[in-house]
């Protein structure tokens, strides 16, 4: 039974906060669009035309309506869950099987990820082959997407059922310190996780072939050659086989460092443009922005488990959600609820960082490469072939967004600007 007493109510009063907040934002954001999103910022006048305007515009607002729809629901059906009593009835079931918690943990958290799983596919499908493929930026066959689907999901069951079982034995076994012993261990697992995504999860699902032209490979080598970056490789990936977006990112640590570029980039951006795109990723690494996140979040981490220990075995929690008993495993997440929760009212916090971080790989790419014309042609050849909002909120930009906003990025970036 589900108890309406204070912690409840605060819980509820947070959770619903949120809803608003996220309502208010989107709606926000949607309205000043289509008040000021109607011209083309001077800056984009050179490659963005009314009819283009149009279309970005249409998908900024079908796909910010539609993650909102999908957000809500999914925070309703959460909720309806959590407040159902059908969490403690999963939980005396488990019970009646007299597992341990190890395994009962298990069980309790492959339930709730089946039915997490099952209720993102009408989601993901529409977002996929309605909106995506409405705006000519999909090309993924329905086979290839179940592949996908089904490859994650064996690929989250084996790691995250690793990582649990590890978790739920320290909790058990570990002593009055398995919270640091937690902690390390899912620090390691995050590095582990960074050394094997580009060798060996990322490959899953997509081809990596060296580039063709090996001028633009040389030209590359050399750039990275100048701020003591050594790479693995630099890849084509085959991202063409699933969507027209374009991009390029680094990956990996350590022997698994490797550069990869898509091979929509590839085709549609010129190498002077690549080469400042990468020169900004490079940017990102010569500043050790990775490993500063990483800091940052690890103290997080650290502050996280620290806060578990002390609600672990607190019977009023486990009696508000109306759960009889307080196995550790719904201890954990209960507390991972509260954590998750709280920490969306971090996101203004962490996109200020992150922000700070883009403006830091663009002043160290335009000072290697010694102009600002290759990066701006870059940043404007992405923003009109993914179809990015030119005209967004400053409100809303400044709670989600993890860049600068594009025209805001460019004026920065043009040497009339600088100074």
């Amino acid at each position: 039974m589900i108890y309406f007493n204070l912690l409840l109510q605060i819980f509820l009063a947070v959770f619903l906060l949120r809803s608003l907040v996220q309502i208010y934002l989107n709606g926000l954001n949607i309205s000043f669009l289509r008040q000021h999103g109607t011209r083309v910022p001077e800056i984009f006048q050179d490659i963005v035309d009314p009819e283009r305007l149009k279309r970005i515009s249409a998908y900024t607002v079908d796909s910010e309506n539609f993650n909102m729809v999908a957000t809500l629901v999914n925070q309703g059906l959460f909720l309806a869950i959590l407040l159902s009593g059908f969490l403690p009835w999963l939980v005396r079931t488990i019970s009646l099987w007299k597992y341990g918690q190890i395994v009962s943990g298990l069980i309790f958290f492959a339930v709730l990820s089946i039915f997490a799983n099952l209720f993102r596919i009408p989601f993901s499908l529409y977002e996929t082959f309605v909106i995506e493929e409405r705006y000519g930026f999909n090309v993924m066959k329905f086979k290839m997407w179940i592949s996908d689907l089904l490859k994650g999901i064996v690929i989250v069951a084996i790691l995250g059922g690793l990582l649990l079982s590890l978790l739920l034995s320290l909790v058990i076994y570990g002593g009055d310190a398995w919270w640091v012993w937690a902690w390390m261990l899912v620090g390691g697992f995050e590095l582990l996780l960074l050394w094997l995504f580009p060798v060996v999860i990322l490959p899953l699902f997509y081809k990596f072939d060296p580039i063709e032209n090996k001028g633009l490979e040389k030209h590359i080598r050399a750039l990275m050659e100048k701020v003591g970056l050594r790479a693995k490789g630099i890849f084509k990936m085959d991202a063409s086989k699933r969507s027209k977006h374009t991009n390029a990112f680094f990956v990996g640590i350590g022997r698994t460092k490797r550069i990869v570029l898509f091979d929509t980039l590839l085709a549609s951006h010129t190498e002077e443009e690549i080469l400042a795109v990468l020169a900004h990723e490079a940017g990102h690494w010569k500043k050790r922005h990775v490993l500063r996140m990483l800091v940052l979040l690890e103290i997080l981490s650290f502050v996280s488990f620290y806060a578990v220990t002390k609600f672990l075995n607190w019977p009023l929690l486990y009696q508000t959600f109306g759960f009889q008993e307080s196995p550790v495993y719904v201890g954990l997440f209960l507390i991972g609820t509260f954590i998750s929760l709280l920490g969306y009212y971090a996101q203004p916090l962490e996109s200020a960082v992150s922000r700070k971080f883009e403006r830091e790989a663009d002043d160290f790419a335009l000072v290697l490469i010694k102009s600002a014309e290759p990066m701006c042609s870059a940043l404007k050849r992405l923003a009109a072939d993914n179809l990015a909002n030119l005209s967004p909120h400053p409100l809303y930009s400044w709670f989600y967004y993890s860049h600068p906003p594009l025209v805001e990025r460019i004026e920065r970036l043009t040497p009339s600007n600088k100074g």
